[in-house]
């Protein structure tokens, strides 16, 4: 009798893709009591050794099992017992909903000679994984646990992903399950003391919700970096500036020429340069300028790229433009689409990728034309997560059978890949540089002569300026206009969500796969409004812009005052966690010192903001009662 193995995917849409893989489409389903999504595939597959052929038994979680809680008497909302959460016991039980998936995992195991298990491979993937293998363990405690390694659910990505596992990472794990505990503590801490201190003020924040720091330590200084672009633009005041303008009309065409100084904020200091300029009438060419240039094609999509040029140019949200782009995924149409790696190995089939889209009818053709010999090894950037390679196109799918919201990520990720594999646009740069009355002035033009990836990638602009007549290093010529201009410098805009997305990547605020959620968080707690876009997936209007309300600018404004540096508004203590739990990935550091640094840096900014409370409440009743 062949051996069973019991393999457990992360979501049932992955176990059924894996399982039909496997099993060669010949495979029998059963439901599991108590849940309806998750079901039991059962069919037979040929591993490798030492597993030969097996009998095998596909099933799946829901995400996690879970849940992390305080015991019972730790539930009763009291500023005078916050301190004592950060000693608390914590206990770690699987969640009520979940208690079916859990038993089924369970009884599976009890008959299976190994457990494979196919959750993402990443940090959370890695941490459900040890979930599901505690489970198995309640049925069979020496059971032998090995997961699979995919990044993608093409049938032969899968067939060698179930051919070749490894076993799971602990040192992921526990870096999860450090994070996880530290959420909960200081999320149920700074939750309390902030609702309850507030709430006591009366007025609409006695009817206010909970002011729910939740994951704070992400969500706070996401917050901070809106609240902070708010007052940039509100404290803006406009300054004047003045400039020298030069036009000279040749050969049909007039050349504008900037000046090398750009603008100045003293009027007088323009007009003393600008009469030297007319006194001395002629003007002289110093330099030409002529050489070949080139646009850059794209790097490798990323997890970070994908959701701010999403929202720039797809115009969807960021967590939409991931729930749309995780559905592809499950349906085998791309990569996981969680990845740090801009870079692909060099051993990796991109014709063959690049051969699946020469079918459509708008990118088909230049995709055949990469086949021809125009194909380029991408380029490669400095980030490889050694986990998943760039997002990317696995199969051709016709994007008149996707909804609208799919159609435009899947065309997307398509035409970025194709970008990737084809060369640079290439132009010519001419420039001609003069000395008029003392002060320098250039002018520009710029020739494309070969577009490239832009004929796939309209996302990029690159085009044709003013060609410039012929000069003459060393001649002379009168200027056919010359004027003084002035202007003001102008406000910055309130924070667009592609600008947030790069300021919590710049400063480690979460991670590729959950700076989406963190930005839908402080939209659903009230913390801050949105204006322009659509709020979703509708295709139409800007790019979002988000103005915080008077609670977030209170909430900012209140703790900022209370520490600088260890602010909860700031970046730089959840930018010091997520350097720690690299450090736990690696090896250098134990989840038990990470946790205990953590929770010391934590103590002594709740100590503080216990000391220091009135300034939160006086920044609550400036900007929220507005006294």
């Amino acid at each position: 009798m062949p051996s069973r193995i019991l393999c457990v995917a992360e979501k049932p849409s992955i176990a059924r893709s894996v399982a039909n893989h496997l099993s060669g489409g010949q495979v029998h389903t059963r439901n599991v009591a108590g849940n309806h999504y998750v079901k039991n595939y059962d069919f037979d597959f040929a591993f490798g050794p030492p597993w030969g052929n097996c009998s095998v038994t596909m099933t799946s979680v829901l995400g996690h099992l879970t849940t992390t809680d305080f015991p019972s008497q730790y539930k009763k909302w009291q500023i005078s017992t916050c301190r004592e959460l950060f000693d608390a016991p914590v206990i770690t039980q699987v969640a009520e909903d979940k208690e079916p998936i859990a038993k089924n995992i369970m009884q599976q195991a009890s008959s299976s000679r190994a457990l494979f298990i196919w959750t993402d491979c990443d940090r959370e993937g890695e941490h459900i994984g040890s979930e599901v293998r505690q489970a198995a363990f309640q049925g069979k405690a020496g059971i032998e646990v090995k997961r699979a390694i995919f990044s993608n659910t093409e049938r032969a990505h899968i067939l060698r992903a179930a051919q070749n596992p490894v076993p799971l990472d602990d040192r992921q794990v526990n870096a999860v399950a450090a994070r996880m505990e530290l959420d909960l503590r200081l999320g149920v801490i700074f939750t309390r003391f902030t609702t309850l201190t507030l709430q006591a003020l009366g007025g609409e924040l006695a009817e206010q919700r909970v002011i729910s720091y939740g994951k704070g330590s992400c969500q706070f200084p996401t917050l901070g970096f809106v609240v902070d672009r708010y007052f940039r633009v509100k404290n803006f005041v406009p300054e004047k500036f003045w400039s020298i303008k030069v036009t000279h009309r040749r050969e049909g065409k007039d050349v504008n020429f900037s000046w090398r100084r750009h603008r100045l904020f003293d009027r007088m200091s323009v007009v003393v340069l600008f009469e030297r300029c007319l006194a001395a009438r002629l003007a002289k060419v110093t330099k030409l300028l002529q050489k070949p240039t080139s646009k850059w094609r794209p790097l490798p999509l990323t997890t970070v790229e994908l959701q701010k040029l999403g929202s720039r140019f797809l115009r969807m949200d960021s967590q939409r433009v991931m729930k749309v782009a995780e559905d592809l995924y499950n349906k085998g149409w791309i990569s996981y689409p969680r990845t740090e790696t801009d870079q692909f190995d060099k051993g990796m089939d991109l014709k063959r990728l690049v051969e699946k889209q020469t079918q459509d009818n708008a990118w088909g053709q230049h995709a055949q034309g990469l086949l021809n010999g125009a194909f380029q090894q991408p380029r490669g950037g400095r980030n490889n997560d050694q986990a998943h390679p760039p997002i990317h196109p696995v199969n051709y799918v016709a994007p008149a059978t996707l909804g609208e919201d799919e159609r435009r990520v899947y065309e997307f990720v398509v035409r970025r890949f194709l970008a990737c594999c084809s060369d640079d646009a290439k132009g010519e740069s001419t420039g001609v540089e003069i000395e008029y009355g003392s002060e320098l002035f250039a002018a520009n033009g710029l020739l494309v002569l070969q577009k490239n990836y832009l004929l796939v990638y309209p996302y990029d602009r690159w085009e044709s300026s003013q060609q410039l007549p012929q000069f003459t290093v060393g001649e002379t010529f009168e200027p056919s206009e010359a004027n003084m201009t002035d202007g003001e410098t102008s406000s910055p805009g309130y924070l667009t969500e592609p600008e947030l997305i790069s300021l919590m990547d710049a400063n480690g605020i979460g991670t590729d796969a959950t700076m989406a959620e963190h930005i839908a968080k402080i939209k659903e707690r009230e913390y801050v409004m949105t204006q322009g876009g659509d709020g979703g997936g509708g295709g139409g209007g800007s790019v979002q812009q988000f103005i915080p309300t008077t609670l977030g600018v209170a909430l900012i404004e209140g703790y900022d005052s209370i520490g600088l540096e260890t602010s909860l508004g700031k970046p730089f203590l959840r930018k010091e966690m997520e350097i720690k739990m690299k450090e736990i990935c690696a090896g250098r550091k134990s989840r038990n010192d990470f946790v205990q640094e953590t929770l010391e840096q934590y103590r002594d900014v709740f100590a503080r903001t216990q000391q220091q409370v009135e300034l939160l409440r006086a920044a609550c009743r400036k900007y929220v009662f507005g006294e």
